[in-house]
């Protein structure tokens, strides 16, 4: 029997993650900024050897990570391309000029994906759901001080135990809209 596991990509004190319980009033993608996001999207997930994948969706939350005055996007990616029995791509991105850096592409990630309180390097943690393959109850994980780990479930992530506190970034309903238009 699958287990639906809530993994965090967190530090401070070892924690074990609960259902959906908050959602966070999140910021949405201007018009503008959409379609810069989606011109980044497509660039970074078609680099060689990939091509375009028409079935592609994204649903892209802005968020306060860190501390300084810009917001970040983190954009839960789903398609052929992008997902597996663990589950999909998360991306985390900060704007760098008219364009994206990427903070972190991490694997085997399903929605909810929330933006907890507990803060590593002077960046919030980061919880994601993990499913299938296995995997044990909930691991963590912190942002080195330059990205977060590729994937939850997979060293140095650790066994979580406790309450995590945090609100949702992209809830566990949120459809996604195509790439690929």
């Amino acid at each position: 029997m699958k287990r639906l596991l809530l993994c965090v990509i967190a530090v401070a004190f070892p924690v074990i993650c609960t259902a959906e319980q908050q959602v966070q009033t999140k910021d949405v993608p201007s018009a503008a900024s959409r379609e810069a996001l989606e011109v980044f999207l497509r660039n970074y997930l078609a680099r060689p050897p990939l091509e375009p994948d028409p079935t592609t969706e994204y649903a892209a939350a802005v968020v306060a990570l860190n501390n300084d005055k810009d917001k970040e996007v983190i954009v839960y990616v789903s398609g052929a391309y992008w997902c597996g029995t663990g589950g999909c791509h998360t991306l985390v991105l900060r704007e760098e000029g008219a364009s994206y850096e990427v903070v972190a592409d991490i694997t085997i990630t399903r929605p909810p994906i929330r933006v907890l309180s507990s803060m590593s390097h002077g960046w919030h943690d980061i919880g994601v759901w993990v499913q299938g393959g296995g995997i044990q109850p909930g691991h963590e994980g912190s942002f080195d001080g330059h990205q977060y780990p590729s994937n939850p479930s997979a060293l140095p992530a650790r066994p979580l135990r406790g309450y995590v506190s945090g609100d949702v970034a992209i809830p566990r309903t949120d459809s996604g809209a195509p790439l690929y238009k």
